[in-house]
């Protein structure tokens, strides 16, 4: 895999490397993005960051917030699949947005990009609710992840008041260790906010994103509306788009 660019700053080294047509960024040996402007798909946890939006068939979101863009991945998609989606994304780290303009092809018209801190942005926020919150808060260092904000239930709380009556919440967990330590059990059954909770995971990563919907659904809805999207259904059956779904009840979670 080529260097395309180096560069280090504040005692962090970023790097965004290709193969092909692929790019990825890494700060500190973490992969944070991968991108192949080529397929809409990555073939891994990307993916699964708006895949819950096809648990119901036809979505078609308004409003998403993605709280740790990278260098834009799930914007690139998102602004694929869902070309009128008005996308609010945030990132704190300035260079990470240098790279999703200069290498990833992320425009001003694909999304209203904030340069700061993720909790703050959204303890500040009083707008209109978002149809979409992706939660991909990640930080690390020596090529191991893990997630930058605790899953609490007062994050969990605050993350609620962002979204809309019928909003979802997509949560990226590093493993299975974190998403059990986490408020995800808490989040789903009777008098609670969210009907269903479902894991995705993809074959070969460890990371372990969590839906939240507010009705009830089943994963094989979300297979029949994939399979009904033609932007998605031939990555579906040549297995380019692989993904693994597990309804999470209230015990497994914890």
């Amino acid at each position: 895999m080529a260097i395309i660019w180096s560069h280090r700053e504040n005692g962090h080294l970023y790097q965004v490397r290709g193969a092909g047509a692929s790019l990825r960024l890494y700060t500190d040996g973490v992969l944070h993005s991968q991108f192949n402007p080529r397929r809409v798909v990555t073939g891994s946890v990307w993916d699964l960051l708006w895949l819950p939006l096809f648990f119901r068939s036809s979505p078609a979101p308004d409003r998403v917030l993605l709280l740790g863009m990278g260098a834009g991945t799930a914007v690139r998609q998102l602004n694929t699949l869902f070309d009128s989606a008005q996308i609010t994304a945030v990132e704190q780290d300035p260079l990470h947005v240098w790279v999703a303009r200069q290498h990833f092809g992320v425009t001003k018209k694909m999304a209203t990009v904030h340069v700061g801190d993720a909790c703050e942005f959204v303890a500040r926020y009083r707008g209109p609710g978002f149809d979409l919150i992706v939660d991909d808060l990640f930080t690390g260092g020596g090529g191991i992840p893990q997630r930058a904000t605790r899953f609490s239930r007062k994050w969990l709380a605050r993350l609620q008041r962002c979204l809309s009556p019928a909003g979802i919440v997509s949560v990226n967990f590093a493993d299975w260790v974190e998403l059990r330590a986490s408020a995800v059990a808490q989040a789903v059954g009777t008098g609670q906010r969210f009907g269903s909770a479902f894991s995705l995971q993809c074959p070969a990563v460890d990371n372990v994103v969590a839906a939240l919907l507010p009705e009830p659904v089943q994963s094989a809805d979300l297979r029949s509306h994939l399979g009904a999207t033609p932007a998605l259904a031939q990555q579906l059956a040549s297995g380019q788009l692989r993904y693994r779904a597990r309804l999470l009840r209230p015990s497994a979670a914890r």
